[in-house]
C-alpha cells in the first residue's frame, strides 16, 4: 500500500468525484472564495480530523487562517451539504468491485459508539454504560464496510428507536432489508415496526434468556422447549387494532411521523395506550420466532456477529481519524455537533474509497505478475487500514542550522553564585 497523507487522499477524491461543488454560500448565491476547493478540502481536513480551525491553521504553512477555516465552516458547509457529498463517495464506492465481493449494501449493522463532550450542553449526558459523560454516536455501516447513516443521539435515549431512522435517511441507492445491532438495538416495539416496514431485524441478544418467549395460544404446548415459553398471544388485540396500527406504519414510511419520536414515545410500557400495547404484542410475535432461530440457527448467529464486528471496526476506524482535539468535541451547539460527525464519516469515506482504489490496483498487479486471486481469499481483505496513512505532516530535524545561543539571563533575584559559576555547567562558562 502506498504510503498517503489524508489531505492528498481528499484531494484525489475531490478530482473523482468533485464533492466539493455543494458546498457553497447559505444564501444560495454562487461561491465568491478564491481558491474555494483548496479551502473547503482544507476545512474537511481540519474538522473532520477534529483538530478545529485554531490548531490546523497553525501547521498549514500559512495556506489558510484559522477565521477562514471557521468562517467556511459556518457560511458555506451544513449537515444537508455534507450529507450530499458523503453520497457521491457512497456511489462511486458501491462502482468498484471489492465492496461487491464484500457485501451486497443489502445487510446493515445499526451501533453507537460515545464520544467525549463539554458537559454544559444539550446533547451530552452521564452514559451508564460507558460511565463517562459525552454523547453517543449512532452510525449504521453496510456489510459492504461503507457507512450509511450517522447521528448524535443523547445517552440516555434508547439505541433501539434509532435503528428504523437509519434506514429510512439512508444515503446509499441501495436500500438495506436486514438491521443487525446488539442487544441496545432491540425491543418488542422496534421488531413490530420493523417488520411492518419490511426490515429484517437480526439483533445479537446479549442475555438472550432473560427475554419471554411466548406460544401461539394457551392450548398449545412444546415438547423439549416448553420451559421455554412463560406466556401467550393475544391475537384478538392484534386483530381488533390492526387498522390503528397499520395507519401509523404508513405514516412512518410517508414520512409524515419521525421513527425515532415515536419510538421514544412508546418506550415505556403503558396500558392505557392501545398503540403500544398491539405493537408490543406484535413484536412479542416476530421477537419468539427470531429466538428460536437464533438459538438453533449456528451460521446466524455467526452472519450476525461477523456484520457487527465490522461496525465495532469502523468505529474505531474513525475515532483514528479523529485524532484531534484530545478525542473531545468541542461545541456546545447542536447543529454543530451533528456536523462534526458528518465531516468525521467524510473524511473517513474518503480513505475506504482511496483504500479501495490502491488495493484493487495491487491486486491487479499480482494478476500480471502470475498470483492467481481466489474470490473467498477477497473476502478476508477490508478497506480499514490505516498503517500507511499519515495524520501529522513531515517533521524534519536540521541540525546543519546554526545553533541558537544559550541563555544567561535571569528572573529571579540573585542570593549568591550562580551554578554555572560552581561548576555545574562548566563548558557553558568555556563557550
Amino acid at each position: 500500500m502506498p504510503e498517503r497523507h489524508l489531505l492528498d487522499i481528499l484531494a484525489n477524491t475531490e478530482y473523482w468525484t468533485n464533492f466539493t461543488r455543494h458546498f457553497a454560500p447559505l444564501s444560495g448565491s454562487d461561491s465568491k472564495l478564491e481558491r474555494a476547493v483548496e479551502r473547503y478540502i482544507l476545512t474537511v481536513f481540519a474538522i473532520g480530523c477534529n483538530l478545529g480551525p485554531n490548531q490546523a491553521a497553525r501547521h498549514m504553512s500559512g495556506l489558510v487562517s484559522a477565521h477562514m477555516l471557521s468562517w467556511v465552516n459556518r457560511r458555506h458547509i451544513t449537515v444537508e451539504k455534507l450529507e450530499a457529498a458523503q453520497r457521491d463517495l457512497i456511489e462511486l464506492y458501491l462502482q468498484l468491485d471489492l465492496p461487491q465481493v464484500w457485501g451486497d449494501g443489502l445487510t446493515v449493522a445499526a451501533d453507537g459508539t460515545q464520544y467525549d463532550m463539554y458537559e454544559e450542553n444539550l446533547l451530552a449526558g452521564y452514559h451508564f454504560r460507558y460511565r463517562k459523560t459525552g454523547a453517543v454516536a449512532y452510525r449504521h455501516v453496510a456489510n459492504n464496510y461503507i457507512v450509511n447513516f450517522g447521528h448524535f443521539i443523547p445517552p440516555g435515549v434508547w439505541e433501539a428507536v434509532y435503528v428504523i431512522e437509519g434506514l429510512m435517511k439512508s444515503r446509499s441507492s441501495i436500500q438495506a432489508e436486514t438491521v443487525h445491532s446488539d442487544t441496545q438495538g432491540q425491543s418488542e416495539t422496534v421488531f413490530a415496526f420493523t417488520y411492518l416496514l419490511a426490515i429484517k431485524l437480526m439483533p445479537r441478544i446479549r442475555h438472550w434468556k432473560g427475554l419471554k418467549l411466548y406460544r401461539a395460544d394457551d392450548r398449545t404446548h412444546y415438547d423439549h422447549i416448553g420451559t421455554l415459553f412463560s406466556g401467550s398471544i393475544d391475537w384478538a388485540l392484534i386483530e381488533s387494532h390492526w387498522q390503528d396500527l397499520m395507519q401509523v406504519v404508513l405514516s412512518i414510511q410517508a414520512g409524515k411521523i419521525s421513527s425515532a419520536l415515536l419510538l421514544r414515545k412508546l418506550g415505556n410500557e403503558s396500558r392505557k395506550n392501545r398503540l403500544y400495547r398491539v405493537a408490543r404484542e406484535v413484536g412479542r410475535v416476530i421477537r419468539t420466532i427470531f429466538l428460536l432461530d437464533w438459538i438453533s440457527n449456528l451460521p446466524l448467529r455467526r452472519a450476525v456477529t461477523e456484520t457487527t464486528n465490522k461496525i465495532e471496526s469502523y468505529n474505531g476506524f474513525a475515532k483514528w481519524i479523529s485524532f484531534g482535539g484530545e478525542g473531545v468535541i468541542a461545541e456546545n451547539d447542536p447543529d454543530e455537533q451533528q456536523k462534526r460527525l458528518h465531516y468525521n464519516d467524510l473524511v473517513a469515506g474518503a480513505v475506504i474509497l482511496q483504500n479501495t482504489v490502491d488495493i484493487t490496483r495491487i491486486l491487479k498487479q499480482l494478476e500480471r505478475e502470475g498470483w492467481t486471486i481466489r474470490q473467498e481469499d477477497l473476502a478476508f481483505l477490508n478497506p480499514y487500514i490505516t498503517r500507511m496513512l499519515k495524520r501529522f505532516g513531515d517533521y524534519r530535524l536540521n541540525l546543519g542550522r546554526a545553533p541558537e545561543p544559550w541563555s544567561t539571563e535571569t528572573v529571579l533575584p540573585r542570593k549568591g553564585p550562580h551554578r554555572a559559576e560552581q561548576g555545574v555547567l562548566p563548558f557553558l562558562m568555556e563557550a
